[in-house]
């Protein structure tokens, strides 16, 4: 069967809505990206979606069949409902029917899924699930907030309502810094881009140096300035990166021992830090996982047959979005 002419992917996060046009051979044919306008509520943020999305359709209309509409989100979702139970990034979206509203809008099938299984999804078929040749596979997001994704058997695992592998709600540090969710101590507090930032800020305001150097020049510092800063030496900058490593060490212990799989791929826009987090990710992993300690490979940078691999994500921050656009393909 001939793939199809293209499909669209919506990947809704919680700073940044893009939508693209994706090829039946998965090639990206353009990319809208828009501000997630969360401050004017759902129905604005849906308006935006459905506008994209037809502007998409309008433009595409020749390129043969259409094979429908996916949209990765932030977590937990009802599956396959679609139904959104209190994202912590996306407030004031509790119970917000995405599937059938953004139906409605469009007046066609949406396929819903969390935004993390989305990028799961193309990173095994496409990206590091595809290269190392496994059926089964785990994926950390690290944007906004942590997302998961898991992959059994060549198939996504949703679990009994669509609530499957949130590990950023995972309790790393009992009694630790309230999340979103209500819980203390979760993996989001301190491997999220958001964390980052909010380390960045605190570091600042208690003491002098680059950190609150360039918070002057700049007041919305992100993720990938504190990056640079750490890749020039700066201690500080340096340090919050041992926090995000750590941390996720800790959290994927958790996957590791309940799991038992032969790769964990970490994505999302943080994982371009890589350089600057795993070493302290694969001490805090080895120091605090059994199963890892017995499973690791002799060297974390090169794949081996039946044992614990983790690697950074093939496809980059693109993950997600080209996800979305698989699902109306091949779900």
């Amino acid at each position: 069967m001939a793939p199809p002419g293209y499909s669209i992917g919506i990947d809704l996060g919680g700073t940044n809505l893009r939508i693209a046009a994706y090829s039946g051979q998965s090639q990206q044919m353009e990319a809208i990206s828009l501000r997630t306008r969360l401050e004017e509520g759902p129905a604005t943020v849906l308006r935006d979606m459905a506008g994209a999305v037809r502007s998409l359709q309008q433009k595409f209309a020749s390129h043969g069949s259409f094979a429908g509409v996916g949209i990765g989100s932030p977590g937990p979702i009802e599956l396959p409902e679609g139904k959104l139970r209190a994202p912590s990034n996306l407030p004031g979206w509790d119970g917000l029917e995405l599937r059938s509203e953004l139906q409605h809008l469009l007046n066609m099938p949406v396929i819903v899924e969390s935004d993390a299984n989305a990028a799961a999804l193309a990173e095994w078929r496409l990206g590091a699930g595809r290269v190392h040749g496994v059926d089964s596979m785990a994926m950390f997001t690290l944007g906004t907030g942590v997302g998961g994704g898991l992959i059994l058997n060549g198939k996504i695992w949703h679990g009994a309502m669509g609530m499957a592998a949130e590990p950023g709600h995972t309790v790393v540090y009992p009694g630790g810094l309230m999340c979103n969710c209500g819980t203390l101590g979760c993996l989001e507090m301190y491997a999220s881009a958001t964390a980052v930032r909010r380390m960045a800020a605190e570091t600042a305001a208690a003491s002098a140096g680059s950190l609150q150097s360039r918070l002057k020049e700049n007041s919305a510092i992100h993720a990938h300035d504190v990056a640079a800063l750490a890749r020039h030496g700066d201690a500080s900058s340096l340090e919050i990166f041992q926090v995000v490593g750590r941390s996720l060490g800790l959290g994927m212990a958790s996957a590791v021992a309940a799991l038992n799989l032969p790769l964990y791929v970490i994505g999302g826009g943080l994982a371009q830090a890589w350089d600057l987090f795993s070493p302290a990710m694969f001490r805090s992993l080895a120091e605090s996982s059994q199963i890892y300690r017995l499973t690791a490979p002799e060297n974390v940078d090169r794949i081996q047959p039946r044992m614990t691999n983790v690697v950074p994500a093939h496809l980059g921050p693109e993950a997600g979005l080209l996800g979305a656009a698989l699902l109306p393909i091949f779900q």
